[in-house]
């Protein structure tokens, strides 16, 4: 039985990967975090000071590891500089030949605010022997289906209020772009790691749509039409954005300091009008599991509007 460590795994992507690998007969999970914390009962966590690299090495050789999924929050220097330690601690442990790198948003972008971490962890993986990827996924669809759905994601009113029935477009609202449940992602990434060989970059995508067709579908489930404006291209380079109703709530318990949070905001404004979400269908590994049948936006909306 392979041996799986996801790291950053009591997080909120972490936490809905365990929970999906957990539930296959083919491998063991165990968790890297900070601090230890149960996930599952029958899962183990183990405490991890990331800066003490030999450490980690010997506890991934400890326990047979043979594939660590990065699920740390990379977001400044500190985060960048555990998950470069990470990397190297798999490549010293022997045990460990495959490693996923924390991404599980967008395509990759020099633009990005994140965009050095990204690179900085790149160059660490392609300096060692290991086989590598980094999931682009799209944007979570869990945050228009809450609270029907489950998912471990905390709250986020991006574009549409589903609770006001009010919607802030980036761009023109014509722009393609992927969703993806959380659970359907890390269905994917369950079933990828039998995949024989790794690309960079590995894509996986629930529906491709438009904020238009959302909005169309969401007064479709809904029977209320959605009072509609538009964040162009100008008001967003200024990391501007149109406050909607839940804002407030939302951005007060943020993980992340308030003003940065509404960048935040402006910045997958950005990323949608730019095509950063604009996930490649020809690329992606949907094809290859026809078995996993992705939750799409017609059937969120309709679980949140029945419970």
């Amino acid at each position: 039985m392979s041996v799986v460590a996801v790291a950053g795994g009591t997080g909120n992507v972490g936490r809905t990967i365990v929970e999906t690998l957990a539930q296959s007969s083919k491998r063991k999970v165990i968790v890297l975090a900070r601090r230890a914390q149960t996930v599952l009962d029958d899962v183990p966590t183990f405490a991890v000071d990331y800066t003490d690299v030999d450490a980690t090495a010997k506890l991934l050789k400890q326990h047979n590891v043979e594939a660590v999924i990065s699920a740390i929050q990379v977001t400044d220097e500190t985060s960048s500089a555990a998950e470069i330690s990470l990397i190297k601690a798999a490549e010293q442990s022997s045990t460990v030949s495959r490693f996923i790198a924390s991404g599980w948003g967008a395509l990759p972008s020099e633009a990005s605010p994140t965009a050095a971490f990204s690179r900085a962890s790149n160059n660490a993986l392609r300096s060692t022997m290991l086989e590598w990827t980094r999931f682009s996924v799209g944007l979570f669809l869990d945050y228009y289906g809450m609270p029907a759905i489950k998912t471990h994601l905390p709250p986020m009113s991006f574009a549409v209020d589903m609770n006001s029935k009010k919607a802030a477009l980036p761009g023109t609202g014509n722009e393609p772009f992927a969703f993806i449940y959380s659970y359907d992602m890390a269905k994917f990434v369950s079933a990828f790691l039998d995949v024989p060989k790794w690309e960079e970059i590995t894509y996986i995508y629930g529906e491709k749509t438009t904020w238009n067709e959302f909005i169309k579908v969401a007064s479709e489930v809904t029977g209320s039409e959605f009072e509609v404006s538009y964040d162009h291209i100008e008001k967003l380079a200024k990391f501007e954005v149109t406050e909607l109703p839940s804002h407030k709530e939302e951005l007060a318990k943020s993980p992340f300091p308030e003003p940065f949070a509404r960048q935040l905001l402006a910045v997958l404004g950005l990323w949608v009008v730019g095509g950063q979400f604009d996930i490649p269908v020809d690329k992606a590994l949907n094809k290859s599991f026809p078995s996993i049948k992705p939750m799409g936006v017609r059937e969120t909306l309709l679980a949140r509007q029945s419970s």
